[in-house]
Parts: C-alpha cells; sequence; structure tokens
C-alpha cells in the first residue's frame, strides 16, 4: 500500500512518500507513521476521496492509495484552514511514484486535480451548429484534429490522398490501438541488390509499438501470398531482423556513371561521419547487354574488366591511408538482356571512400554492347541486435511485372494491438490481441512510450469494470497514433470513443464515464447552499442548434472514411451538427455516439452553479447529485429539528397536496442521499409521520450538523444533475452541474 505525507501542500518537497509493508486500520497507520509530527490537523483521502475518521478502522487494501495532508495554520491574520482544504487536491495531484519522494505529472491534464475536469463549455459549435454536450465533450468536427494533431497530410493512414509508404528521417514511431490497417512507415531505408540477374528489393518497415497479431499482408490491394516473389518475416520487440541486413547506407552520388578505361568515377563517400562500415557492395549494370552480333547472325560472347577501389577517411572527409583495391572483376557473356550484377567486399570497420574505373578498352562498333555502368554504391553497418520496443516487417521482394516499383511502396497491413490486461486477483497478463478501451488507455500510461506512470497512479479497478462495460456494448478502440500528440490528448481521445474522459484525482488518473447513477453522492439543499450563489442557465434552442448529428469514422469494411446520419424519432435533419469519432471503425457503434449526443443535446439544457462549504468536496467529476429548491419547485428542503417516535418535527412548513403520495429523504453523515420513505401529514404542516423509521440515526442536536431532509410528491423530491466542474472559490466550494435525464441512456 503506497502512503503519502503531505506535510506542506504549498511545497510538495516537504512530502514523504513509502510504503507499508503489513496490513493496518488507517488508525493503525496514523499512530505507526507519525503522519502528522507537528500535530497539525490533518485529513485523510483513500484513493482520491476524502475518509471521515469515522471510518479509520477499515483495513485498506495492498493496492490502496492513501494520502494524509496536513492543514497549516495561520498567523494571526484570520488564515482558514478551511481555504487550504478547498486547494489541496489541486497540489496533492502533483503526483508521487516508486522511489521518488516528489514528481511533477508526466501527464499535462486539462482538468483541476481532484475537483474539476474537463468541464466542457455550455455548447459546442460544431459544424456550424450548436452542439450542446457538457458532461463528455463533443469529438472535434475537422479531420486535422480528431484524426491527429498536426496535418492529415503526414499521415499514411489517415491521409485523404493515396496511402502510401514513406520514409521518414527521425519521424514518428505509431503506436496502434485495437484492430486497423497500416500503411507502414520505412524503419530503414529502401535499398535494391542483384542476385543471379535478378533485382531485390530489401524494405524494412515499423508496424507498432510494442506487440501484435498481423492477420494480413497486402500489396496494394493484394494479398503477400499472391506473389511468389516475395518473401517476409514479422520481427517482434527485442528481435534481431534476419531475412537481410537493415543498416544499409547508400552514396547519393552515384547514378548510372559510366565507367572507361584509365578514367576514375569517384572517390566517392560510402558512409557518414560517425559511422563504420564492415562489408561495401557495388552494383553495376550493363543496360544493354554483353555481345557481339557476328556474321552468322547470332551473338558472341565478349567481357568486360574493371577495378573497384577504396581508402579510408576520417570524419572530416582526410584520407588515412593509400588507395587500395577492393577488387578487380571480369564478366563474360553473350546476352542482348541486361545485365545487373552485385559484388560484395568486406572491409575492417571504418569510414570509407570507394572509387572505380574500367581496364580494357571499349568496343565501340555499332555490332557490340560493350558498356558497364557504376549503378549504387552501399555500406553496411553492423546490424543493430534489436529495434528495441516496437514490431516490424521485413520484406525482401523480387522484380518482376507483377511489382512496379509504384506498388511496391503501397504495402499495408490489417493487425491486432497486443497489449497487457489487469485483473484484481492475478494482476497483469501477458500480451494479448484486444480492441479493449480499458487496456489501451492502461498501456498509453504506463507504457515508457507513454506516461511511465505506475500502477498505483492508475485506478485499475474502475478500469476492469469499465472494461466489462464497453466489452458488453461492442465499444471498440481502433486507432492508430502516427503523429505526435501529448499524453492527456491521446488518452482523452481513447476514452472518448467509450463515452467517457480523464480526470486527475489526489494524483492518481481515473477514467469517467458517462452512465445511469441512481444513488447521489451528496444533496444540497437551501441549508447547505450559500445565500444569493444558487443560478440556473437554460441553454434555449435557436435557429443555430442542431437537430441531428453526422458522425464520421474510418470503416473497418472498407478502409475509408464514412458516415452515418442519427437523430431522434421526432426530429428533423436539416441542421446537422459534424463530428469525428476518433478510434471508431465500426456502424453501429458509431450510430450509438450519435444517438447519445442528440440526447444530451435535448435533454441536458439546465446549467447550476452554485456555491457551498466543506461538503463541496464530496462529489467529483461525473458524480450524481441531488438538488433541493424550492425557487425551481424541486422539493422542499430544511433541516430535522427532534424526532419523537414515528413523527419528525421539521424546520419548514411543508406544502402537502390532497389526493397524492408523498415521500421523504435524508442526507447521510457522509453527505449522499438515503433511500426515500413514504410519509403523511402531522398535526401541522411541519410535521411528517414515517410509517417506517430509517436504520440509521437522524441528528437532531446542537454539536454538529442537524440532518437534512428533502420532500415532495413522487419523482419531485428533488433535481438530479451530473456534476461537471468542483471549485475552490476562496472559503467555498463551486459546484457546477447539468441536468440529468434517463432519456440520454436509451440509445
Amino acid at each position: 500500500m503506497q502512503i503519502v505525507k503531505i506535510q506542506n501542500p504549498f511545497n510538495l518537497a516537504q512530502s514523504e512518500v513509502f510504503y507499508c509493508p503489513k496490513q493496518m486500520s488507517v488508525v493503525e497507520i496514523v499512530a505507526e507513521y507519525n503522519v502528522s509530527p507537528q500535530n497539525l490537523p490533518f485529513i485523510c483521502f483513500l484513493n482520491g476521496e476524502p475518509l471521515l475518521r469515522r471510518y479509520w478502522n477499515i483495513f485498506p487494501k495492498t493496492t490502496d492509495h492513501l494520502a494524509f495532508l496536513c492543514l497549516p495554520q495561520g498567523g494571526g491574520g484570520g488564515s482558514n484552514p478551511l481555504k487550504v482544504v478547498l486547494s489541496v487536491a489541486v497540489m496533492v495531484a502533483g503526483g508521487f511514484s516508486r522511489g521518488e519522494k516528489v514528481r511533477k505529472p508526466r501527464i499535462a491534464a486539462g482538468a483541476y486535480g481532484a475537483f474539476a475536469g474537463a468541464a466542457a463549455a455550455t455548447a459546442v459549435s460544431v459544424g456550424g451548429s450548436m452542439l450542446v454536450n457538457a458532461v463528455i465533450p463533443s469529438p472535434s468536427s475537422s479531420l486535422s484534429s480528431s484524426y491527429s494533431s498536426s496535418s492529415l497530410e503526414t499521415s499514411p493512414t489517415y491521409s485523404l490522398n493515396a496511402q502510401g509508404n514513406q520514409a521518414k528521417l527521425g519521424g514518428i514511431i505509431p503506436v496502434l490501438y485495437g484492430r486497423h490497417i497500416i500503411y507502414p512507415d520505412f524503419a530503414a531505408k529502401p535499398y535494391t541488390e542483384y542476385k543471379d540477374n535478378e533485382q531485390y528489393l530489401c524494405q524494412l518497415h515499423v508496424l507498432t509499438q510494442g506487440y501484435c497479431e498481423v492477420e494480413q499482408i497486402r500489396i496494394d490491394d493484394t494479398p503477400i501470398s499472391s506473389f511468389a516473389e516475395v518473401e517476409y518475416e514479422i520481427v517482434e520487440p527485442n528481435r534481431e531482423v534476419t531475412l537481410f541486413n537493415p543498416n544499409v547506407v547508400m552514396a547519393p552520388e552515384i547514378a548510372g556513371q559510366e565507367l572507361l578505361k584509365d578514367e576514375y568515377v569517384g572517390g566517392f563517400v560510402v558512409n557518414p561521419e560517425d559511422t563504420q562500415i564492415n562489408k561495401i557492395s557495388i552494383d553495376v549494370v550493363m543496360s544493354a547487354g554483353l555481345y557481339y552480333a557476328n556474321d552468322s547472325g547470332g551473338l558472341s560472347e565478349k567481357s568486360i574488366q574493371w577495378q573497384i577501389e577504396a581508402r579510408t577517411i576520417d570524419d572530416e572527409g582526410n584520407a588515412v591511408d593509400d588507395w587500395f583495391v577492393l577488387g578487380t572483376e571480369t564478366y563474360s557473356a553473350a546476352q542482348n538482356k541486361p545485365i545487373r550484377l552485385t559484388y560484395n567486399y568486406s572491409v575492417d570497420m571504418g569510414r570509407y571512400e570507394v572509387r572505380a574505373t574500367r581496364l580494357d578498352d571499349k568496343d565501340t562498333s555499332a555490332r557490340a554492347a560493350h558498356s558497364i555502368y557504376w549503378e549504387s554504391l552501399k555500406g553496411h553497418m553492423k546490424a543493430p541486435a534489436t529495434f528495441g520496443e516496437m514490431t516490424l516487417l521485413a520484406i525482401k521482394m523480387r522484380a518482376t511485372n507483377n511489382l512496379s516499383s509504384n506498388s511496391s511502396r503501397k504495402v499495408n497491413v490489417i493487425i491486432t494491438r497486443k497489449v497487457k490486461k489487469w485483473n484484481g486477483q492475478s494482476g497483469w497478463s501477458e500480451p494479448v490481441a484486444s480492441r479493449s478501451i480499458a487496456w489501451a488507455l492502461a498501456d498509453i500510461l504506463k507504457a515508457q512510450y507513454g506516461g511511465r506512470l505506475p500502477d498505483e497512479r492508475i485506478h485499475l479497478m474502475e478500469l476492469e469494470q469499465l472494461d466489462k462495460v464497453w466489452e458488453s456494448r461492442d465499444d471498440y478502440f481502433d486507432g492508430i497514433f502516427d503523429s505526435a500528440t501529448t499524453i492527456w490528448e491521446a488518452v482523452s481521445k481513447v476514452a472518448r470513443c467509450g463515452r467517457a474522459l480523464p480526470i486527475l484525482q489526489s494524483g492518481m488518473v481515473r477514467i469517467i464515464r458517462d452512465e445511469p447513477k441512481t444513488i447521489p453522492t451528496a444533496m444540497f439543499t437551501p441549508r447547505n447552499i450559500i445565500k444569493d450563489s444558487f443560478s440556473i442557465e437554460y441553454i434555449m434552442p435557436s435557429e443555430d442548434t442542431a437537430d441531428s448529428v453526422k458522425v464520421q469514422y474510418f470503416s473497418n469494411k472498407y478502409w475509408k472514411y464514412d458516415d452515418v446520419v442519427t437523430k431522434l424519432s421526432d426530429s428533423t435533419e436539416e441542421n446537422p451538427a459534424n463530428v469525428d469519432l476518433f478510434g471508431c471503425t465500426d456502424k453501429d457503434h458509431a450510430e450509438r455516439e450519435g444517438y447519445y449526443m442528440c440526447a444530451c443535446n435535448r435533454y441536458r439544457r439546465k446549467y447550476i452553479t452554485f456555491q457551498t462549504e466543506l461538503e463541496g468536496l464530496i462529489p467529483t467529476y461525473g458524480d450524481l447529485i441531488s438538488i433541493v429548491h424550492d425557487m425551481c419547485e424541486w422539493g422542499q428542503g430544511g433541516e430535522v429539528l427532534s424526532v419523537t417516535g414515528n413523527i419528525l418535527k421539521l424546520s419548514e412548513n411543508l406544502i402537502w397536496k390532497s389526493g397524492e403520495e408523498h415521500f421523504i429523504s435524508f442526507r447521510l453523515a457522509d453527505g449522499s442521499m438515503s433511500d426515500v420513505y413514504p410519509t403523511v401529514r402531522g398535526a401541522v404542516d411541519n410535521e411528517a409521520v414515517l410509517s417506517t423509521m430509517p436504520d440509521f440515526e437522524i441528528y437532531t442536536g446542537t454539536t454538529q450538523e442537524r440532518t437534512h431532509f428533502a420532500f415532495g410528491t413522487k419523482g419531485k423530491m428533488s433535481m438530479m444533475a451530473k456534476v461537471i466542474g468542483v471549485r475552490p472559490r476562496g472559503d467555498t466550494v463551486e459546484i457546477s452541474c447539468v441536468n440529468e435525464s434517463e432519456e440520454v441512456y436509451k440509445t
């Protein structure tokens, strides 16, 4: 169990992180580890949630995250420790990990630590229409921001132009999740070589970071199995390429220069500075063949002789020694078809300069083909043992009529990413092929190419539960990050495919999904809402309001963009909002999200803000709360003054409606709302008679706040709302929320 002691919330350098090796209660931990050495008042957080002292007898699990935050005291200026409490969650989000005392968060989140989140604006302009979606922000309306953080022209997968394999020096290594097609970039510059007068093209592609399962390899639209002239191998992470040497450099100056007697071509530098090679390759071509047309109409044999020389140079290009002969070659043939040859020469490790010359006289008669051309110069460096944590595709293809130079750069692969899955009982699995949203999120947060967060900083139990929800709905993420992006942006895009968003809470990353909730985490009435702080904003429809949603997605049937228009049953399609759901590849999934956005747009149009005191820290982003307020006729509320048997005396005169059933509910000690109890009028309007008494204490004393109540007829006791922001405001907390509606979840 990880324990964090924060002595000064304004200076995280004074914090300590340690691990409790045995199971202990919170009370025992407080006593044994001296969580407040200066005897300052402090607050306990369990997995990011405030833990009341009455529950300190519990025994946290070994996987739990426990934080103790001391409250500095003011020095005569009237400083209120409560003010620190209200701000402390922001500071706790700074992050701690094993073996480190303090570390700044690696994820640049657009959230306010434990108590805010990515609260959307009340209305978002999408595709020229107003689309309201406060809880989970709507996806982007532009391809450039939805499918990539930079221009789509740089993406080999999502580019609107024809896809193809590209060489990008110092480019981005793609990270793929789920199942997708990819036109993989080159991991090394392709090169050619000749064998038995056949040309072979060697290409090394990078598929993705991590492991993957290869479903199909194609050249253009044709499966690679249809090409007998193609060899390939899948190179898993930390494995060597065996099909060819992938670490080959080419001298760009060589471009088919003819070799002539007593004339040197070159020298040309083989390998760049700060590199060493141990093999030199020379490609020569006799483009017209090699022959002499004899008097009988046949072809007689001709020969050509040439010499290759080399010398070592330093990084400045200065010669280290004299020229030496790499090889003296002779070739004879009677052939009127092109002849292509590759010669390999082993050398000591070093940097080299190479030149070539012809040794015999060229036959210039019209009856002879007797020319030789230097086509390429290559240097073979020592191949790296492995390429690290990425999966590669090595292809060696023989040039034929089936394979043009154009089609050779249209290699595409359908793959499914392998990721680790977490289980509360057994921990992490080995990588398995998966389209899971949850474990894609975990990989982004944990991986070396991602957030590098320890397990303690990720709410894994929450992800495990969400994974079951997404799996049951066939909600998956199939997308490729092949342009530079932030960790938080990537996590947000993956989560949005599951109708969720990430937040930071007490140093932990949580994923909040917009889903139906029945039990409010807190209840607010005029008794605990600060006077004159309550406000409601009604977002009224206008001519710019969207009446439908067009969702664009990348179809896994055709591997191209497609779209689906969704609307509620009584709506039109005259003014659709256009959204792009990155990572969605299934029409049904896109349609569900379209209906969800339509429902949010219609049914969540009341934006409520109010201020409260310390209890405003109870709810967090996405929580369901109950609001009682007579101004809006959202039930009635007040305090219980006394209890006599089953008769409650209340602080307010209640409105009893003839012929209707009435109900009452209570605020529990942890701030949440109790069950609903039927009640009838007593002798006077401020008396309520219960047929069944609650199984908890209704407090009516004076040493602490009395029990609050909510009262009304069925379905009209309170307004249920989803929290979209909790922000410190000096000595108070401001809560922003939007009205809840069950209609949102019918899609």
